[in-house]
């Protein structure tokens, strides 16, 4: 058999562009393959192909060998489809089937916790701390991360991003700070609120000749609602009417014992303006760093946060993400909130193509489908069809959500259910009184209302009318706000009508204590006991390929519900205990079948202890107290 010479394929490529022949849809591609060898099997110019892929930072000659996600990323530009060859795409198919199989995780937001909290000790290694600046307007925040990026961020960029991303990292002494570079404690909160637990340290930039601010009070008490360490830099030390002593002061009275006074609180002086103290602050941080041992695993599941999105004209939708735990790609299938995409292309914060980031490392890329919202939890997924099915089921979510009547996010009226559900242990209060002497006794009054199993935690007490920044961090600590003979302004009204965060108002002290008693003593731990709701015997067994072993019973007594929970009995002695995972009559999924019908059914986890004759006890938990 013949084979075809360079100048024939040439011709072949020649004809395709005239219209005698059309170039190939789809292109098998192995792990690897190099430009020209993708250009004669897509039938097109390895010019083509190089073009392509120098709009996404990466100059290649024609012999350069690509990964089969670049090859894939190419020909998705190009309209053709790169696939596995036969047996490598079974591989793929059958590990794909595997990984959804094991997904068991809910529908809802993914916490970057909850991922971590999986990840075995052994896996996990140390990465950088992620830092953000807090403080009152004008005293500094911005001179001082300017200060830290021009000293100690190389000013080259690359790749035609020279955009503001949002994050960038700096390196002191071989070990990496990331930065996050936010407007100020607003945009903290409202990353929190989303769901997005993204920084380690706050850095609470003070001014030497101001002092504490009320814009300072209220960083701190998002900072401390947040959980983070506290790094306190007084700034502008050089001036003359710099004043150490009153300002140290004044943090021990927001609860942040300096070191120097013999607390736990870094405080280090500084000057933004001449770069005094910088380095000081910098060590300071890896020192906290260090002490904390912030870990992550790299090798694990890839997860994090988009800190900032838009939608560049020239580039389509650009993302800023921090990755929080495991390694990010480029190729990689992504699920960012309600859209999704493929990573077609990955750049650092200095606007330099890199194929892959590890946790803490922030990076800008392109191929996502929309421009995600801050604060967006991502994950990496095995595949775009898995990307797709996730972000249509969360679209449909919210659509059903804004369908849905808006349900309070705390209130003291739903408190109790919310216990009931485990959501809760603490009941977080905001409060605000119109002076000192009314702030004092409230306070008081409030935290002597904890017991052992339920706690009050006052997240800020404040003089003055209720703000827009207390709706913020009740909205991302999910606490209730009691203004006391205070009012509330517009800003805060609309927001917390928005936002669903309930501000009690009160006027008599009796009055509240009483409703916050009532609302700790429902939130007091429920007795359960376990009630027999209904016998169903096994006629017959189906095993089915997805849905493992199936049951078809006949309802003896009672009622058989989805959900409750089921015994196993084999002549009256228990086998086994699980639930009921699903519940069918015919073709149909129930909810409960009751006395007299049939139902077919799937114990949860079982799938060889059954057998015909068996009876199942179907068991429902009743409050007690």
């Amino acid at each position: 058999m013949a084979t075809m010479t360079k100048p024939a394929a040439n011709v072949a490529r020649g004809q395709a562009k005239n219209g005698a022949t059309r170039p190939p849809s789809t292109v098998t591609v192995g792990d690897h393959i190099s430009v020209r060898d993708l250009a004669d099997r897509m039938e097109r110019s390895p010019i083509d192909l190089i073009k392509v892929l120098m709009q996404f930072g990466i100059m290649a000659p024609i012999d350069q060998m690509l990964d089969h996600d670049t090859a894939a990323i190419v020909g998705e530009e190009l309209g053709v489809t790169v696939v596995w060859p036969e047996a490598k795409a079974a591989e793929l198919e059958e590990e794909e089937e595997e990984e959804i199989a094991a997904d068991t995780r809910s529908k809802e937001r993914i916490f970057v916790q909850n991922i971590l909290a999986d990840e075995t000790a052994k896996d996990m290694t140390e990465r950088p701390p992620v830092v953000a600046v807090l403080g009152h307007v004008d005293h500094g925040k911005t001179t001082l991360l300017d200060r830290i990026r021009k000293t100690k961020v190389v000013d080259s960029e690359a790749g035609g991003i020279t955009q503001h991303t949002g994050a960038y990292q700096v390196e002191v002494d071989g070990h990496k700070i990331t930065f996050l570079d936010t407007p100020g404690h607003e945009a903290f909160t409202a990353m929190r609120a989303r769901g997005a637990q993204v920084t380690d340290i706050v850095i609470l930039v003070v001014a030497a000749d101001d002092g504490i601010m009320p814009q300072t009070r209220e960083a701190i008490n998002h900072a401390k609602a947040a959980g983070v360490h506290i790094v306190v830099a007084i700034n502008k030390v050089d001036r003359p009417n710099a004043n150490l002593d009153r300002v140290m002061e004044e943090l021990s009275q927001e609860g942040l014992q300096p070191e120097a006074w013999g607390g736990d609180t870094i405080v280090v002086p500084v000057s933004a303006l001449r770069g005094t103290g910088v380095d000081e602050l910098l060590a300071n941080i890896l020192v906290v760093a260090e002490l904390e041992q912030y870990k992550a695993n790299p090798k694990g599941r890839a997860i994090g946060t988009v800190i900032e999105a838009e939608l560049d004209k020239y580039r389509g939708v650009t993302a800023t993400l921090l990755v929080q735990n495991g390694t990010l790609k480029q190729g990689d299938s992504i699920v960012a909130g309600p859209t999704w995409g493929r990573i077609k292309a990955m750049f650092d914060y200095e606007g330099k193509p890199i194929k892959k980031a590890g946790p803490s490392t922030p990076v800008v890329i392109l191929g996502l489908q929309e421009v995600p919202s801050a604060g967006e939890v991502f994950e990496r997924v095995v595949s775009d069809k898995k990307a797709r099915s996730i972000s249509s089921d969360r679209q449909e979510e919210m659509a059903r959500a804004n369908q849905a009547p808006p349900r309070p996010q705390a209130s003291l009226e739903e408190l109790f259910a919310r216990f009931e559900e485990g959501e809760t242990e603490t009941l977080n209060l905001i409060v605000r009184a119109d002076m000192q002497g009314t702030l004092a006794p409230v306070v008081q009054s409030l935290q002597e209302l904890g017991n052992e199993e339920i706690g009050v935690k006052i997240l800020q007490a404040a003089i003055g009318d209720i703000n827009e920044s207390d709706v913020m961090l009740a909205e991302a600590s999910e606490a209730i706000i009691i203004g006391f003979t205070v009012g509330v302004d517009k800003a805060a009204l609309v927001r917390a009508e928005q936002s669903n965060v309930e501000i009690r108002h009160y006027n008599i002290i009796y009055k509240m204590i009483e409703d916050v008693e009532l609302a700790l003593t429902g939130m007091l731990e429920p007795i359960f006991e376990e009630v027999v709701i209904g016998h169903a015997e096994v006629r017959q067994l189906f095993r089915v390929r997805r849905g493992g072993l199936i049951a078809g019973c006949m309802v003896l007594d009672g009622v058989v519900k989805r959900n409750a929970g089921a015994r196993l009995l084999r002549d009256n002695e228990e086998i086994a205990r699980s639930t009921i995972a699903t519940l069918k009559r015919f073709a149909e999924d129930v909810s409960e079948v009751r006395s007299g019908f049939e139902c077919g059914l799937h114990l949860g986890g079982i799938n060889t202890d059954l057998q015909e004759g068996d009876i199942i006890e179907i068991l429902e938990k009743r409050q007690v107290r």
